[in-house]
């Protein structure tokens, strides 16, 4: 057995030194001495035929012969590894006068772009950025805006509903009404609430069925209809420039009253109108609706409408976006066309 154990080191020796002449030959030598099946690993299983006397002394022997292989391959697999390396070294070349890659950086889209912006404006006046659910109840989405389900407003919002009760909102003003809730006492709130919106509505140049929206809440005693057209002019002024003007025109939404439609003069031709075919001519473009809040919206989330009064405004993140960057096709948006969106 002891010799039989030599000779199995001399043939390792000899097969890992001259028989293996890269990292697949030197793992068949590997197979063939301590595999599953290999001459070592089959002299530890006719182990059992021996002595008692004669186990430790072969097992030791076999041992060792193992440690003295594994050792033996595992210093000609790094002396092979480094010969192919200085062979493909030696065969490749590297020509340093080829331009580098450029690597492309990452740009934020145009919508992110105008969202920032949108809340950097708010937050400079101090207002708090709120967040909601978009899978919301309709007592939130419409009835706690004082839309009652039979009231007939809400045939203006063709909305996803998942069950009688549960739908994709159709605005952010489901989290005005929440964030009002988590108010006690007529507490004062300033806040912008940004965030997708859901309506049935076509694809098109000028619509989507998904679109973002920031609405805004203010509420505190002695809040005017004034206090709402500063803010709005002041954030006009700051998103589209000094010489931007605002003009208010009556409107009705069920949530506010008195309610208006908000118009900045046209981006395009300055205001003056003239052959203008994003403003046609009139010098002004719809950018959001706002008005003062309903005493009913402030009753039903636990304000006193004899104590505070507030303001609130909708806009279209899109709409804005295609007004400052000069788009004329809300589409290009969520297209991801990567010449479009390198523009910015």
């Amino acid at each position: 057995m002891e010799e039989k154990i030599l000779s199995i080191r001399r043939a390792a020796r000899e097969a890992v030194s001259s028989d293996a002449t890269n990292l697949k030959e030197l793992d068949a030598v590997r197979v063939r001495f301590l595999g599953k099946k290999g001459e070592l690993t089959q002299l530890l299983r006719g182990m059992n035929q021996l002595s008692a006397e004669e186990r430790p002394k072969v097992g030791k022997l076999v041992n060792e012969a193992r440690a003295e292989i594994e050792s033996l391959i595992a210093d000609k697999t790094a002396e092979l590894k480094s010969k192919e390396l200085a062979d493909k070294l030696a065969t490749e070349s590297i020509d340093i006068t080829l331009p580098g890659r450029h690597a492309h950086a990452g740009r934020l889209h145009p919508l992110t772009l105008t969202l920032n912006r949108v809340k950097e404006i708010f937050l400079q006046m101090g207002y708090t950025v709120e967040d909601g659910p978009e899978v919301e109840t309709d007592y939130y989405n419409f009835e706690a805006l004082n839309l009652p389900k039979d009231h007939p407003a809400r045939d203006m919002q063709d909305s996803f509903y998942i069950t009688d009760d549960i739908l994709l909102r159709s605005q952010t003003s489901p989290v005005q009404a929440r964030t009002m809730e988590r108010h006690k006492n007529n507490e004062p709130i300033r806040m912008i609430a940004p965030g997708r919106v859901y309506r049935r509505d076509d694809y098109d140049a000028s619509h989507s069925p998904m679109f973002t929206q920031v609405e805004g809440l203010v509420i505190d005693k002695g809040i005017t209809f004034g206090d709402l057209k500063g803010t709005l002019e002041y954030f006009l002024k700051q998103m589209f420039g000094e010489k931007a003007r605002m003009r208010l025109r009556p409107s009705f939404f069920p949530f506010t009253e008195p309610s208006a439609e908000v118009d900045v003069s046209c981006v395009m031709c300055g205001g003056h109108g003239t052959d203008c075919k994003v403003c046609r001519g009139s010098g002004w473009l719809e950018i959001l609706g706002a008005g003062s809040v309903h005493p009913d919206v402030l009753s039903m989330s636990g304000y006193d409408p004899s104590v505070v009064s507030g303001f609130a405004f909708g806009m279209g993140i899109e709409r804005i976006a295609m007004l400052k960057y000069g788009v004329d096709d809300l589409r290009l948006f969520y297209d991801n066309d990567v010449r479009f969106l390198n523009q910015f």
